[in-house]
């Protein structure tokens, strides 16, 4: 007689991960929440009386080859953070405000104490972006991952003002663009980061190479930097005029998708502070300038444009909340489609 646990699926594992992740999903709940965790579907109200014409919002994302980091350093507990971040900073950039936040977990066996602080971290992560983890599902997989390997993907909602919607339109040359740093390296260019450190370098996640002042591991396992409840301040105080999130491809690939065409930004590097982590990739790997600036965010996580009379409130408005952002450049009059240059 052969069964399911046999092939490789462990029901019973299932059952008492549904389990131990209960009270992480709990610490999430909003008052708009209908139903709890372990139904076939999230039910989730509208704010009442908050929204004359609210717009929905989605975005989905994933965590990319940073996980390839987690299970050599056998560190599940920040990944779910990452996980959230992606999404919910990618909706923000309109303005919208995260409702609730799904979740797709798939491994090749579950293994219940890894799996639960990868949900931990992502019940964290909407903690810290004010959303509901309304579901997820889990998916158990034999022979299709590899031994403790696992992926993650996740979906969020949220909503925002029809009349507030923020798109970029009002941009005009003369404005200025607020820098917000990242935590580090968030949760893109991890293939070329792997293949400078681990596989050329082959250095331990454990060392800690010149250049930082902690180990590898730690470095490469910071988790994305969350901005939702510091730009919710900063919308009270300033009108916002448009906002990108810096993910894959970097500043020159995220900025301009905010600014209208006909007109370009032009930033100075030296405007803000980079993690050491940038520098260490590109000295190790002999990386060059524009490759560092197209793959990854160089220490700006997310970009804020607002206009010149509006800078002092709101440089004052994000650092009194410990952010250090700074006004790292200008918006000018260009041509054609909108671009942005970075100046040494």
């Amino acid at each position: 007689m052969t069964t399911y646990k046999q092939s490789g699926v462990d029901i019973e594992a299932g059952d008492a991960f549904v389990e131990r992740i209960k009270p992480y999903a709990a610490r999430t709940v909003r008052p708009e929440v209908v139903s709890g965790v372990g139904g076939f579907g999230g039910l989730f109200a509208l704010p009442p009386g908050k929204y004359r014409e609210p717009v929905l919002v989605s975005g989905t994302d994933g965590v990319g080859t940073k996980l390839k980091v987690a299970f050599l350093a056998g560190r599940h507990g920040t990944v779910g953070i990452d996980l959230v971040a992606m999404s919910v900073n990618d909706i923000l950039t309109c303005g919208a405000e995260p409702l609730f936040f799904l979740d797709y977990f798939a491994t090749s066996r579950l293994e219940v104490d890894a799996a639960s602080e990868v949900v931990k971290g992502i019940a964290l992560g909407c903690e810290q972006a004010g959303c509901t983890l309304l579901g997820g599902e889990t998916a158990e997989m034999p022979g299709f991952y590899g031994r403790g390997e696992y992926d993650l993907a996740g979906f969020c909602v949220g909503v925002v003002e029809r009349s507030e919607i923020i798109d970029g339109r009002s941009i005009a040359p003369g404005d200025v663009v607020l820098g917000l740093p990242s935590s580090g390296l968030h949760s893109n260019g991890y293939s070329l980061a792997r293949k400078v450190l681990l596989d050329d370098r082959k250095l331990a996640l454990e060392a800690t190479p010149e250049g930082l002042d902690r180990p590898l591991a730690e470095a490469l396992l910071e988790p994305t930097r969350i901005y939702v409840k510091d730009i919710q301040a900063l919308l009270k105080v300033v009108k916002v005029k448009g906002m990108a999130h810096i993910t894959g491809s970097g500043i020159p690939g995220n900025l301009p998708r905010c600014l209208p065409d006909g007109t370009r930004a032009v930033l100075s590097e030296k405007a803000w502070a980079r993690p050491a982590l940038f520098d260490v990739i590109a000295r190790l790997g002999g990386v060059p300038r524009d490759e560092m600036f197209s793959t990854f965010n160089m220490g700006l996580g997310f970009t804020v444009v607002v206009a010149k009379e509006d800078v002092d409130a709101a440089l004052r408005t994000l650092n009194a909340r410990g952010v250090k952002a700074t006004a790292v450049g200008r918006v000018e009059q260009g041509s054609g489609e909108a671009t942005a240059v970075i100046e040494p």
